[in-house]
């Protein structure tokens, strides 16, 4: 960038400047910077938003107004503890990405307001406990992503009307003793992985179900002693205590 002489600070470039960004990558900024680059600026076309590794603890309010936003990329912002209700006013939203948010305790009601999203993940959020029942209303929802969520103890029961869910991905979630019996009903659920959910006791018997399941995997699940026998219906490959059948 040294050549960059006519380069102007962020301070001195007024909210035009950034009316026609499609992308904007903030990987490692510090709050400060941040700030200066969302706060009072016109973002109102912006589809692609990274925070990977910001040490924020909020996220900037002027965010929420960008209604075209299709990507918000929140990996690990390990300072981040909570998302704002207003998140759900990003009706554009198709991706949310939480990876590795580690101190994230809770998720807002308004998440289910997210009519086009289609991938959530939430990979490492190991203080969330559990998740709201909205979620249910997320109809877009292909891939759902909750592995080594440490401390997550149960699936919302409403799970089993997300429709379009095709890949949900548990492994690693240590507390989670067991899946409500809705989960039978994810008619386009291709791919299930629980392995290593260590305290999961047993599986609903509503998972024969599953008529469009390819992969069910739950090695590792130590409590696991059985299955039940409505899984023998299933045309999916089994991997159970490491082996497959």
């Amino acid at each position: 960038m040294t050549k960059c002489v006519d380069l102007l600070p962020l301070s001195q470039i007024g909210s035009k400047g950034f009316h026609n960004l499609r992308l904007v990558d903030l990987t490692e900024a510090s709050p400060t910077i941040v700030n200066m680059c969302i706060q009072k600026r016109n973002l109102n076309n912006v589809k692609w938003l990274c925070f990977k590794k910001c040490m924020i603890r909020k996220l900037p309010s002027n965010l929420f107004y960008c209604f075209q936003l299709k990507v918000l990329d929140l990996t690990e912002c390990l300072s981040l503890e909570k998302i704002p209700s207003c998140i759900g006013q990003l009706n554009a939203l198709q991706e949310l990405d939480l990876n590795g948010c580690c101190n994230l305790k809770k998720l807002p009601s308004s998440i289910g307001q997210l009519n086009a999203l289609q991938e959530l993940n939430l990979i490492g959020c190991s203080k969330l406990k559990e998740l709201p029942s909205s979620i249910s209303q997320l109809n877009a929802l292909q891939k759902f992503y909750l592995s080594w969520c440490y401390n997550l103890k149960e699936l919302p029961s409403s799970i089993g009307e997300l429709n379009a869910l095709q890949h949900l991905y548990l492994n690693g979630c240590f507390d989670l003793k067991e899946l409500p019996s809705s989960i039978g009903q994810l008619s386009a659920l291709q791919e299930l992985i629980c392995w290593g959910c260590s305290n999961l006791k047993e599986l609903p018997s509503s998972i024969g179900q599953l008529n469009a399941l390819q992969v069910l995997a739950c090695w590792g699940c130590s409590n696991l002693k059985e299955l039940p026998s409505s899984i023998w219906q299933l045309n999916a490959t089994l991997s159970w205590g490491g082996r497959l059948t």
